[in-house]
């Protein structure tokens, strides 16, 4: 095994990015030389690692010769193009896109959830969509526990998850309503910058992210199904257990919330039952006192790598069903946090 590793950050400049590096500095990982990797836009400028300036480099296939572990988050397109080129220079490439989520021949990680599936890659793990990340950390535990069914999601979505210029695009939308102004015909980016109509994010809500599939589901919906029986299951259309999403955009900066009804085989379970699992699991923080209006708020949640779920409480008429309310981080345990525990889990048992 390497006593220390080459590591590239591609897409290095971005809201992950930045993020993945402060969590780089943070990790066990033992770093030799980290290279940071963008568009030719961004080339020539200087970021710190550990105090020191290392300047961006231009992305050419070139750039992984030499690269033991690549982190990604520069988008699909990006990712498609360039980390089968890492790939063959002998990388490991973690991949925080949805690039190659749904490969069957790429593991779909959520390190305290399935980080054995890490040792199966064949050069290229995916990490998985933020929402679909918080959800599984929660009903892991009480899967494993009691058994699960059925899932019924309902998102609340920081406009973080969409990018930094949707983000400045709600501050700006913000400060013109409070002016005063229309702002209804502002908007450029949201729902997604992608599609036809665009829609202003400030004192509103956008029940659409990602496009829409021809089924009426958003893709981010899809994406929610899809990775969570794939991840639980390691099916991506397994059928032992229902899930179904609604996903929406709200003006919140960072950090989503998930309204989360749940279904599970043993109908003897209690409250108390469920935070003992809960409160065991790695990464879960349990904060489930009504009377004393303890839950998880987004804005507390900002900053943690950690999970928080509250709310949880039995459906009266339906034995055996909960719903939780579970919060985290998009930024750090739903994307650069979660990626780079996959590279600590994939040094520490040298799975390369």
């Amino acid at each position: 095994m390497k006593k220390e590793f080459t590591v590239a950050i591609l897409g290095a400049t971005g809201l992950v990015g930045q993020r993945i590096i402060k969590q780089l500095e943070q990790s066990t990982i033992p770093v030799k030389k980290v290279k940071f990797l963008a568009s030719k836009r961004s080339a020539g400028k200087k970021l710190k690692f550990n105090d020191q300036d290392v300047e961006v480099e231009e992305t050419t296939p070139n750039s992984f010769s030499g690269v033991d572990i690549v982190l990604s988050s520069a988008g699909g397109a990006v990712s498609k193009k360039f980390l089968p080129e890492a790939v063959k220079r002998g990388s490991v490439c973690i991949d925080n896109t949805s690039a190659f989520r749904m490969n069957p021949e790429v593991p779909l990680i959520v390190p305290e959830v399935n980080g054995e599936e890490i040792k199966h890659h064949h050069g290229i793990i995916a990490n998985p969509n933020c929402l679909t990340i918080q959800m599984v950390m929660a009903l892991k535990p009480m899967m494993d526990s009691f058994g699960l069914k059925r899932v019924i999601v309902s998102t609340y979505q920081a406009a973080s998850g969409a990018g930094h210029a949707a983000l400045e695009e709600l501050f700006k939308e913000a400060k013109d309503y409070m002016a005063g102004k229309d702002i209804r015909k502002e908007a450029k980016i949201l729902p997604t910058s992608s599609d036809k109509k665009h829609y202003p994010l400030a004192f509103n809500l956008l029940p659409q992210i990602d496009v829409f599939e021809d089924d009426g589901y958003s893709h981010e919906e899809w994406k929610m199904i899809h990775e969570t029986k794939k991840i639980l299951l390691n099916d991506m259309n397994a059928s032992d257990i229902k899930v179904t999403a609604t996903c929406v955009r709200v003006p919140v900066e960072i950090s989503h919330g998930e309204s989360v009804y749940f279904e599970l085989g043993n109908k003897n379970v209690t409250v108390a039952d469920l935070e003992k699992v809960l409160k065991d699991f790695p990464g879960v923080q349990v904060q489930n006192d009504f009377r004393k209006q303890e839950y998880p708020q987004p804005l507390n949640a900002v900053g943690s790598n950690d999970t928080f779920v509250g709310r949880i409480r039995p459906d009266l008429e339906t034995p055996g069903a909960f719903n939780m309310w579970v919060v985290a981080d998009n930024l750090l345990k739903g994307a650069a946090g979660n990626t780079v525990q996959i590279a600590e889990k994939l040094v520490a048992n040298n799975w390369f």
